[in-house]
Parts: structure tokens; sequence; C-alpha cells
């Protein structure tokens, strides 16, 4: 799969459960971009939600964990902090 391909995979995964994946508790926004991993940007597009803080997984309800893959698409979670409009 080409990078525009995956780009275009990635936003309509986007488009399809931004929304739903708005309702989790902690998550303040979603996006797509580049996945970290150990704290470093790599170079594969993802879907990325953006949480207040991450929680550890054994403190979460199971219905309060994000999935790790939406229709082949990997979910990076990302901890940003809340944002808020001055």
């Amino acid at each position: 799969m080409s990078a525009e391909q995956n780009v275009e995979q990635v936003n309509a995964v986007h488009a399809r459960y931004a929304d739903q994946l708005m309702r989790y508790p902690h998550v303040v926004g979603v996006g797509v971009g580049l996945a970290q991993e150990g704290g470093q940007y790599t170079s594969k597009i993802s879907l990325i939600v953006m949480v207040d803080r991450k929680v550890p997984l054994d403190d979460l309800d199971p219905d309060s964990i994000l999935p790790r893959e939406l229709d082949g698409v990997r979910v990076d979670v990302q901890e940003t902090g809340g944002f808020s409009a001055i």
C-alpha cells in the first residue's frame, strides 16, 4: 500500500470512528498523525487518540479500554493533557 493510500485509509477510519472514540473517558481529541514508540515518533501513519492522561489498563473498566486497531488501522493513544480555549 502506498503512503497516499495509507493516509486515505486512516482518514476514512477517522471519519468513521472519531465521534465514538470521543465518548471514551479521558479522550480529548482524535486525529491522524504519526504513531509514537518509546516516546519517539515513528514513520507509521495512525489514528491518534489524545488523552488528558494515560491510565493503567488495570484501573479501567473493560468497556473503557480503547481499541488497539480499527478496520486494520493502528490506534495510538498519546497523552496530551487537556485542551482549553482562551
